[in-house]
């Protein structure tokens, strides 16, 4: 009001709804979504009037925070440190964890061949008395690429090893200060619900099927090396992304919300 600003403005600049605007202005903590996204509201609405929000954010705890809520809030401390630690695969890769590695396939696979390349040389010895000069390599060769083909089949199936194919890459570049919580494979949180601050990165994940929940609309999106952005929304968020169905809205009630 000293600004002599109208809310109509404020709600356009910060892509938050003009009614949860005048909850944190009357202090109805009631209508709003939750601690989590008051924090960033609060935040928010104190950058585009110029105000200290660390300051807003740190009373808001003291006076209005119960215990029980704050337990519940993912622990901030750094963006780095915020982040998960994820396995390295070859190359520095980050990796599911779940699959075996590539040495490890190649060495049964290996071992595989030897063994049954031993045991159609004992049979093939062992019947030679009854086949004529030249046919034992027309019919070795046949019989040893099957039995190939079957073990590689068989510990692929095995071992449950993924399709490169069906993997979708997905790494987030937040615009302005974004709340984000992104689920992989498995339920696993690879951004647990933390604020992205201007210009942050994620790590680039790997993953059959994401879900995903951003607080606002600030946030690049690369899908398979793809830009892609986010239409502009006053609510959070949701997606799901897999390699099939691309980006799909995910309603209210499905959003993962990381706690």
């Amino acid at each position: 009001m000293r600004a002599r600003v109208d809310v109509s403005e404020i709600e356009a600049k910060t892509k938050i709804r003009a009614k949860y605007l005048r909850a944190l202005e009357n202090e109805e903590w009631g209508l709003l979504p939750g601690p989590t996204f008051v924090k960033s509201f609060l935040r928010t609405y104190a950058q585009a009037l110029d105000l200290d929000g660390k300051a807003l954010v740190e009373e808001y705890r003291r006076e209005h925070e119960h215990p029980s809520e704050a337990m519940l809030e993912p622990i901030v401390s750094t963006p780095q440190s915020r982040r998960p630690q994820t396995r390295s695969g070859p190359g520095g890769r980050p990796g599911s964890g779940a699959s075996p590695s590539r040495g490890y396939m190649l060495a049964v696979g290996a071992i595989g061949v030897v063994i049954v390349a031993l045991i159609v040389l004992l049979v093939s010895g062992g019947g030679s008395n009854t086949n004529t000069p030249g046919t034992s390599g027309a019919t070795t060769a046949p019989v040893h690429a099957a039995h190939s083909r079957q073990h590689t089949s068989a510990t692929g199936a095995r071992h449950g090893a993924v399709s490169p194919n069906a993997l979708v890459a997905l790494s987030l570049k937040a615009t302005a200060v974004v709340y984000v919580c992104l689920i992989g494979d498995d339920g696993r949180k690879l951004v647990p619900g933390i604020e992205l601050q201007p210009g942050e990165s994620t790590s680039t994940y790997r993953a059959r099927r994401f879900e995903l929940t951003l607080g606002n609309n600030s946030v690049t999106m690369l899908v398979d090396g793809i830009a892609r952005t986010v239409a502009p929304s006053s609510e959070p968020i949701g997606y799901t992304i897999t390699k099939a169905d691309g980006r799909q809205p995910l309603p209210a009630a499905q959003r993962p919300t990381c706690t």
